[in-house]
C-alpha cells in the first residue's frame, strides 16, 4: 500500500511539474510552437513504426522470409565482369544507368532513288562503288554516257549516277518490249516494274509488249547485267597479220615482217614494279595493269620481238606500241609520251621502246601494260612477269 501511495505521489508531482513547465512556456509565448513541434515528432514516429510493421509483414507473408534470414546480394559468375552481364541483371543491380552520349548514330536508310555524285580528285571506280556499297560494274553500267565502260575515263568534276541497287541503267526508247529489255539484261520484267526508283504504276503499265512508259525515261534494272563495249585491241595480231590493226588507228603496220624472236621469258617493262591505277580486272573491262611511273621514265621491251603497231590509237590507248615475240606472245604498251621504235623494227629484251606518259584515256602518267597469248587470249601479266 505504501508503495502504491508513493507511486501515485510521484506521478502527481511529475504531472504538476509538467503543468508548471507548460504554463511557463505559454507565458513566454512558446507554447504554440512547442505544441507544433511535439505533434510533428509524434507523426514521424508513427510513420516510421507503420513502415517497419508493413515491411515485416510483407517479407514474412509474401516472400517466406524470416527476420533471422540474411538476403544474399546478387554476384556475377566467376570470371565475369559487370559489363559482361545481361542488361536485365545490370539493371537489377544498379538500376537504369545515366550516361552522357556525345554522338548519336543515325541508322542509314536504304536508298530508293538514283542519286548523283561528283567525282573528286583521287577517286576511283572501286572507291566510289565501296562508298555506296555497290559492285564497281554498277558504276560503269549506270554511267555509260560518261565512262563508256572504261574505268580510265573517270575524272574529277564528272557527275555520276549512283543507282540504289546493283544492276544496270537503261533509257527507254518508246518502241521496245519491256519483256525483251528485261530478257536482254537477264531479269524478270516485274523487278523493273517493282523498283521504287522507276516510279511505275503496275495498274497502268499495260501490255508488257507495248508498256505505258514515256520515251526517254531512265529505268533502273535491279540485278541486270550486260556485256561491256569492247574498246580494247583484239588478240590474234602477229607479225604475219599486222594489217588487222588498221581499225585501231594510224599506228597500224600493214606489212608482213620477219625479225627477232623472243625466249619466252619476260622482264618488267619499267623500273617501277607497283601499280598506280587499276589492276587486271576482266570483270571491269580492264585487261591490263597500270604500272606506276613518272612522265618520261623509260619503257622496256619485255622480250625480243618485232614491232607490229607503233603510233596513235583511237580507242583510248593513246600512243601505243605492240610487239610480237614470235612465240605465241604479244605485249602491249599504252599511254606513252614518246614512241622510240617503228613498224617492223626488231627489238631486243630490255631495249627502250618509249617513254611513260598520259596520252589517251589516262588521268596521270603511267604505263598500261597488257600481255596476250594466241591460245590463252588476254592473260594476267602478274602471272608471267617475275616477282617484284
Amino acid at each position: 500500500m505504501e508503495n502504491e501511495a508513493a507511486k501515485r505521489a510521484g506521478q502527481k508531482a511529475r504531472s504538476n511539474l509538467l503543468t508548471k513547465w507548460l504554463e511557463s512556456l505559454a507565458q513566454s509565448g512558446l507554447g504554440e510552437s512547442a505544441l507544433r513541434i511535439g505533434t510533428n515528432v509524434l507523426t514521424v514516429l508513427v510513420v516510421v513504426f507503420v513502415v517497419w510493421v508493413m515491411q515485416t509483414l510483407y517479407r514474412q507473408a509474401n516472400l517466406g522470409w524470416t527476420p533471422s534470414l540474411q538476403v544474399a546480394q546478387p554476384t556475377a559468375a566467376p570470371g565475369l565482369s559487370v559489363s559482361q552481364l545481361p542488361a536485365e541483371m545490370v539493371f537489377a543491380l544498379n538500376g537504369i544507368p545515366r550516361q552522357d552520349i556525345p554522338h548519336t548514330t543515325i541508322p542509314s536508310r536504304p536508298r530508293t532513288d538514283v542519286t548523283q555524285y561528283t567525282v573528286q580528285s583521287g577517286d576511283s571506280v572501286f572507291g566510289i562503288a565501296t562508298k555506296y556499297n555497290l559492285d564497281p560494274r554498277t558504276i560503269l553500267w549506270g554511267n555509260y554516257g560518261t565512262l563508256k565502260d572504261d574505268v580510265d575515263l573517270l575524272k574529277p568534276g564528272q557527275v555520276l549516277n549512283i543507282l540504289p541497287v546493283d544492276g544496270t541503267y537503261y533509257q527507254w526508247q518508246g518502241t521496245e518490249s519491256l519483256t525483251g529489255v528485261a530478257q536482254y539484261f537477264g531479269v524478270d520484267p516485274q523487278v523493273i516494274i517493282d523498283s521504287p526508283a522507276n516510279h511505275l504504276d503496275p495498274d497502268t503499265i499495260g501490255d508488257l509488249s507495248h508498256p505505258n512508259i514515256q520515251a526517254g525515261t531512265w529505268l533502273v534494272v535491279p540485278g541486270g547485267v550486260r556485256l561491256f563495249t569492247n574498246w580494247t585491241a583484239q588478240v590474234g595480231v602477229t607479225r604475219t597479220t599486222p594489217a588487222t590493226t588498221t581499225v585501231w588507228g594510224p599506228g597500224a603496220c600493214g606489212k608482213v615482217y620477219n625479225g627477232a624472236v623472243g625466249r619466252g621469258t619476260f622482264i618488267w617493262p619499267t623500273t617501277e614494279h607497283w601499280l598506280s591505277g587499276t589492276d587486271y580486272r576482266p570483270d571491269l573491262n580492264h585487261y591490263g595493269i597500270d604500272i606506276a611511273g613518272s612522265a618520261g621514265n623509260a619503257i622496256y621491251a619485255i622480250d625480243a620481238g618485232v614491232v607490229i603497231y607503233a603510233g596513235w590509237n583511237d580507242w583510248g590507248y593513246g600512243n601505243l606500241t605492240i610487239i610480237d615475240h614470235g612465240t605465241g606472245w604479244q605485249s602491249l604498251y599504252a599511254h606513252q609520251s614518246q614512241i622510240n621504235v617503228s613498224c617492223g623494227e626488231s627489238v631486243s629484251q630490255g631495249q627502250v621502246i618509249g617513254l611513260i606518259g598520259a596520252t589517251g584515256h589516262a588521268t596521270g602518267p603511267h604505263l598500261h601494260f597488257e600481255l596476250w597469248n594466241l591460245k590463252l587470249g588476254r592473260v594476267n601479266p602478274h602471272d608471267y612477269l617475275p616477282a617484284p
